[in-house]
């Protein structure tokens, strides 16, 4: 539907639901109204080399993905891609712009950045597409956008494109196009999920829920698998869990930087690992062949964000299963998502990893436990064993030994101290009933007292001085 009214350079604002193909909608059209290196009439453009076509995107993975669709589209005509974002070195990028490109895909911010040191020129842009506008508006790039709209020739052709269109959206719509072809591929009465993805919310608790999700990861037909936490903190803490369980597993989230979400993203599509826990950073628009199952192991925030999540699985006519789980705390936002989407999981039954209706849902062996690999040794296992081992053989020191002159000094093996006090503890005090016969008067020998020392700081009071007459005598 969208194709035959983008090619005539119609501003159109395209909605459907996810997986449906938008990107390609879009990229035909941009791709067949560009003039690529070679043809007749490239050598008549006013600049050539310079961009003839935009596209904004609000995520780096979802400006790689259309990058790389794009790219694939163009192989018959070779037209350039330059994919731009934040994270990387300029260097890439300005190069590319040096030599010329057709077709630019970006984030708002490394595009504005670009326009501002001189080295991207809009000027020339005889498309431009909004991809996923309505997470642009989330995530604050309404700002941004305005000002690359700005930088941008007035009789251009702009489409936008999304699945959800907030009031925001249609906003923005009015005031940058001009007569837009509002197009939807469903009628209104339709859902915005897609029909083929089986749906299950439970009510779990969070200690049990990397236990329920162990088992998940071991349901029948289960290929890739996309986990959703709310925060950076949580999608890395499942992850070192999961991965010490023994699952191929890797985080994508905010904290990491741009190379390490790249490789994360790359070995998920690769199939090195199948289970990715992301953040809502990786729910929109990406599209990896395969993905059977997406958790949601905390509740979304909103409507628009269960939509895109368990948006992708049950792409392209293929099935899948979303699985949501909803903390005791999450209720209010629960029936909020569930009464705005028209969904029948008002109450979400009770659920632990022990539950038999858990293993029947999703089609779980009952013999399936929380880890398929055994744990590994701690230091207070067989290796805290060994280290107490070799240090009870250790021999016992036997305390500081004396210099005098860089030379040892051999210590007694019962010190000067010791006998001190063992003469005075054995010695009785004088003027005892049961004394000893021996005593000073009688020519006994006294234990050597101990000199005690005292403090310069402090004057010594040593009792009245007797008066001395230093007059001379007589």
């Amino acid at each position: 539907m969208a194709i035959p009214i983008a090619l005539t350079g119609t501003d159109m604002i395209g909605q459907a639901r996810t997986g449906t193909g938008k990107t390609l909608a879009f990229g035909v059209a941009l791709l067949q109204r560009t003039v690529v290196p070679g043809e007749r009439d490239y050598a008549q453009l006013a600049k050539p080399g310079a961009p003839q076509a935009l596209v904004v995107t609000p995520t780096r993975e979802l400006a790689s993905q259309v990058s790389a669709d794009l790219t694939m589209a163009s192989t018959l005509r070779h037209a350039r891609v330059l994919t731009v974002y934040g994270g990387v070195g300029y260097d890439t990028q300005l190069n590319g712009l040096a030599r010329g490109v057709e077709v630019v895909v970006g984030t708002p911010g490394r595009l504005l950045d670009l326009v501002d040191r001189g080295a991207l020129d809009l000027g020339h842009v005889k498309v431009l597409v909004l991809d996923e506008a309505d997470e642009m508006l989330d995530l604050g790039f309404l700002p941004d956008v305005e000002r690359i709209l700005s930088r941008t020739p007035e009789l251009r052709q702009t489409m936008l494109f999304s699945a959800t269109m907030p009031s925001a959206i249609v906003t923005l719509a009015r005031r940058h196009l001009r007569h837009p072809v509002n197009i939807r591929a469903e009628s209104a009465e339709d859902t915005m999920m897609v029909p083929a993805t089986a749906q299950f919310v439970y009510q779990a608790h969070d200690l049990d829920k990397p236990e329920i999700v162990a088992r998940i990861l071991q349901a029948e037909n289960r290929n890739r698998v996309m986990i959703f936490c709310r925060t950076k903190r949580s999608a890395q803490r499942l992850s070192e869990n999961l991965e010490e369980r023994g699952f191929a597993v890797a985080p994508i989230h905010g904290d990491l930087n741009q190379a390490l979400r790249e490789k994360a993203l790359k070995r998920f599509r690769e199939g090195k690992i199948n289970v990715l826990v992301a953040t809502d950073v990786a729910a929109r628009g990406i599209d990896v062949e395969g993905i059977t199952h997406v958790i949601n192991y905390e509740c979304p925030d909103d409507d628009k964000a269960y939509v895109h999540r368990i948006g992708r699985t049950g792409r392209a006519g293929a099935s899948g299963i979303a699985v949501t789980f909803v903390d005791w705390a999450d209720q209010t936002r629960w029936k909020v998502i569930n009464s705005t989407l028209g969904l029948p999981f008002e109450d979400p039954e009770e659920t632990y990893s022990t539950s038999a209706h858990l293993f029947h849902d999703l089609g779980i062996d009952p013999a399936a436990k929380g880890r398929i690999t055994p744990p590994k040794p701690s230091s207070a296992g067989e290796d805290g064993g060994d280290r107490k081992s070799r240090r009870a053989e250790r021999p016992k020191k036997t305390g500081r030994r004396r210099l005098r002159n860089g030379v040892p000094v051999e210590q007694p093996e019962t010190s000067e101290l010791t006998v001190v006090a063992e003469s005075a503890a054995s010695a009785p005090e004088s003027g005892s009933p049961g004394g000893s016969e021996e005593s000073p008067a009688e020519g006994g020998e006294l234990a050597p007292r101990r000199r005690r020392r005292r403090s310069r700081s402090r004057p010594v009071d040593r009792g009245p001085h007797p008066q001395v007459d230093e007059r001379p005598s007589a």
